[in-house]
């Protein structure tokens, strides 16, 4: 993997900044104030989940992907004020021959609607495909997901198919559609 620091992304309306367990206490209130609004697209979590303690551990753990290069988590946030609106995640990180990963994903609820998530995405994106030099971005979506299929075709993902029970989201197994970026500098 190249060794490329990650450093804040900015865009004209927001920052992106690399998971640091510093921010437990935002990432706590981002949760509080859009769990029931996240719920219908995550799987089930425990009580335990939302603590400040689990939330920095996990923020700890994001650290150490990110240093690794086996991911990119990074925290959506307003430049002025700092308030945590999102945060977008490029997971399961494989080189060699595949030199892929996923994409996750969310925004708070009074953010929708306004471009933002666009705007996060497509500059970690780029970042993704310039410094990590990635050839592809896998992104699934439920398919009454909306305002997710909406978004991914807007950045241009394409449609590769439909997988059936593909993950236990909020207590029931869902069927995906299954799509992908290829990085415009690398296809043959």
């Amino acid at each position: 993997m190249p060794d490329v620091p990650v450093g804040e992304i900015r865009t004209s309306r927001l920052v992106l900044r690399p998971a640091s367990e510093r921010y437990a206490g935002d990432l706590q209130n981002y949760y509080s104030e859009n769990r029931a609004h996240l719920q219908p697209w995550e799987p089930l979590r425990p009580n335990g989940f939302f603590e400040l303690d689990a939330i920095a551990d996990r923020l700890r753990l994001m650290e150490r992907h990110n240093a690794a290069g086996s991911a990119l988590h990074l925290l959506v946030c307003r430049p002025e004020s700092g308030a945590l609106i999102g945060d977008c995640n490029f997971t399961n990180v494989v080189r060699g021959p595949f030199q892929a990963c996923h994409l996750g994903f969310s925004i708070a609820r009074q953010a929708q609607g306004q471009g933002l998530m666009r705007e996060s995405l497509a500059s970690a994106i780029e970042y993704v495909f310039r410094n990590l030099r990635l050839h592809r971005i896998m992104a699934n979506y439920r398919p009454e997901n909306a305002r997710s299929a909406g978004l991914l075709e807007r950045l241009r993902f394409e449609h590769e198919g439909r997988a059936r029970s593909y993950l236990k989201i909020n207590g029931s197994w869902a069927d995906h559609i299954l799509t992908s970026l290829l990085n415009p500098e690398d296809v043959e």
